[in-house]
């Protein structure tokens, strides 16, 4: 049966969708003083979820087209930055003007183009470009969307096709991917998460650090570059595995360490490790091999130690398009899993058996949210 609440907030919002869909109300709205602005932003944003494809694909022009770089040398007048790009001048400043409304360019002179305040920040980061070309995968899968959504999510996609170890990893280059933007995005990606876990988690009180599913050791790396103390796992299929530590040797000294090949679906976790941590990982499965993989590692830690999460999470507060709109449907264009909310991973660390479940904030959640568990 409904509770009284939920039917007073449904009643609530019928009324408010009336309200708000009648054009006479919109037209005695939009010429109040008082109340303008409300209905102003309400119908800028309307226009940005309308437009927001075009605005991705702005950015991704300048990306690929090497406008960033271009600019860089500025300020130029549009036939040079066409002549660069083998644009025409029009099509050039059509460009240029588009990347000005997003901050990507400025015309300090007149007919003199260079670099806005959004565009310094892109022509510094190839790791946040890689990611602007890597989500012309996304965008082809949800091409149709509504296709996507009624497709077995078994049957491939183009995100699910890279994702894959098998592609990303072992032979991308004949499937098409290319394992420089693969390891561009991974290392990008992981650093992003690695500085949001480093301003808010402290790492004094352990010696041990375990990264289950840790890849090529990017986490690690720069937890352990931070933390000179820790001795450092990683726990990987095979492959992955040798390569992480290798890498991992190399920079930090193999003496601190450790390869630990296997499947986290099917083999115990590695034990006497006093931290476990899961980056970007839970989000990648279902609800029941995520519930599965929560529970093995809890049988692996000693009373007292933790596990670290840290991933993009749903339902943070300013930031819910970003967990659910974006990343709902890009987990499902992968094939597998889909964002939670720190609330809903506190509950199945408590399923797990965990006794203690403590939400982090962080300073950048649109690139990780934390959550620390103790055993």
């Amino acid at each position: 049966m409904m509770r009284r609440r939920d039917r007073v907030r449904i009643g609530y919002a019928r009324r408010r969708n009336r309200l708000f869909a009648d054009p006479r109300f919109q037209h005695w709205a939009a010429r109040l003083p008082l109340i303008r602005w409300i209905a102003r932003s309400r119908a800028n944003g309307a226009f940005d979820l309308l437009a927001g494809f075009a605005y991705s694909q702005v950015l991704r022009a300048w990306v690929e087209g090497g406008l960033f770089a271009v600019l860089q040398d500025g300020p130029l007048p549009p036939a040079a930055v066409a002549a660069r790009m083998d644009l025409t001048e029009e099509a050039a400043l059509t460009l240029l003007r588009a990347g000005w409304a997003l901050m990507l360019a400025e015309e300090p002179a007149p007919g003199l183009w260079m670099l806005g305040e959004q565009g310094a920040v892109f022509a510094s980061n190839p790791g946040v470009q890689a990611m602007v070309r890597h989500h012309r995968l996304l965008y082809a899968d949800l091409a149709d969307p509504l296709a996507l959504l009624r497709a077995d999510r078994r049957e491939p996609t183009a995100l699910s096709r890279f994702w894959t170890y098998a592609g990303a990893l072992h032979g991308a280059a004949e499937r098409g991917v290319e394992t420089a933007e693969y390891s561009q995005l991974m290392a990008a990606s992981q650093h992003f998460v690695a500085d949001e876990v480093l301003a808010s988690v402290s790492f004094r009180g352990a010696r041990r650090l375990l990264d289950v599913g840790g890849g090529h050791g990017a986490f690690l790396r720069a937890i352990g570059t931070a933390h000179p103390h820790l001795a450092l796992g990683l726990f990987d299929l095979p492959e992955v595995a040798a390569t992480g530590a290798r890498l991992l040797g190399e920079a930090l000294g193999p003496q601190r360490v450790t390869a630990h090949p296997g499947n986290f679906f099917k083999d115990s976790i590695p034990q006497g490790y006093d931290m476990v941590s899961l980056i970007r990982i839970l989000h990648d499965h279902d609800d029941g091999p995520a519930q599965a993989l929560l529970a093995n590692i809890r049988a692996s830690l000693a009373p007292g130690a933790q596990l670290l999460i840290a991933e993009p999470m749903a339902r943070i507060p300013g930031l819910e398009p970003m967990g659910e709109a974006f990343f709902g449907l890009y987990l499902w264009a992968m094939g597998s899993g889909r964002p939670r909310s720190p609330g809903e991973i506190t509950a199945m660390l408590t399923a797990a058996g965990f006794a203690r479940v403590r939400i982090v904030a962080t300073a950048q959640p649109v690139n990780a949210s934390v959550v620390l568990a103790t055993a």
